[in-house]
């Protein structure tokens, strides 16, 4: 019954959208984005990690159509550089902290395609807002970072928790990456432009290596946490 009444919710909203008299605008900015990237990866079999920490910049187009009620309503598309991947927080077989470390860095080219909408002043102050979309990424290169050497087992393979070290011989076998991302942020604007900051999550939906029945993980997913400082400023605007 609730997805029921959440349907006919869904369905009802935009008829009272369009039932609505917008007052339109043609707005478009241009800006450029910079900020840092907080990312794990879900892997299945679990690995401990702690947050693999890079960077992230780019550039922005958006587009501002409607203003319904007080929400500004604009579309927003990005080309961005980042830098996803993995820190390994390593413990032996018995759970005990190891000085061994690892990371996997991996340089994306990502592209969100973000519904934006905002709350507040317009022209001259402060507004809130929300972003949200799908976004597709290509890795283009990776590398690591280790310790020179290993604390191996009797075997003389790297000593970890189940045996789980299968992963540092492993290169990137899926390059091509999409989620969902959303994002909350303070935009101040200004004479001479906007300026925005934001704190953003990723959900991927691919996994960086196959995940067949016959693979190591069953899934190895980016979960991304970004915090970024973007100026836009407008070259049209009715």
């Amino acid at each position: 019954m609730k997805k029921i009444i959440l349907l006919l919710l869904l369905l009802y909203l935009p008829v009272q959208l369009q039932a609505q008299l917008g007052e339109p605008r043609r707005i478009l900015s241009v800006g450029a984005s910079a900020g840092v990237n907080f990312n794990s990866i879900g892997f299945s079999p679990t690995i401990k990690q702690n947050k693999h920490i890079g960077p992230t910049a780019g550039v922005a187009f958006r587009v501002t159509s409607e203003k319904y009620f007080k929400l500004l309503c604009a579309l927003q598309i990005e080309l961005n550089y980042a830098q996803l991947g993995w820190n390994e927080n390593i413990i032996d077989s018995n759970s005990q902290p190891l000085p061994d470390s690892y990371k996997r860095h991996i340089n994306y080219v990502q592209m969100p395609i973000l519904a934006r909408l905002a709350y507040g002043k317009e022209d001259r102050g402060l507004a809130g807002y929300l972003v949200i979309g799908p976004q597709i990424g290509y890795a283009f290169s990776e590398s690591e970072t280790r310790s020179a050497e290993w604390t191996v087992n009797g075997e003389g393979n790297p000593d970890r928790p189940n045996d789980m070290f299968a992963q540092y011989s492993m290169d990137l076998e899926r390059p091509f990456d999409y989620g969902i991302t959303a994002g909350l942020g303070l935009e101040f604007n200004a004479n001479r432009g906007h300026y925005s900051v934001e704190v953003r999550y990723y959900y991927g939906l691919g996994n960086i290596f196959s995940n067949r029945k016959k693979d190591v993980f069953e899934r190895s997913n980016h979960n991304t946490l970004s915090a970024r400082l973007t100026y836009f400023f407008d070259i049209k605007k009715k």
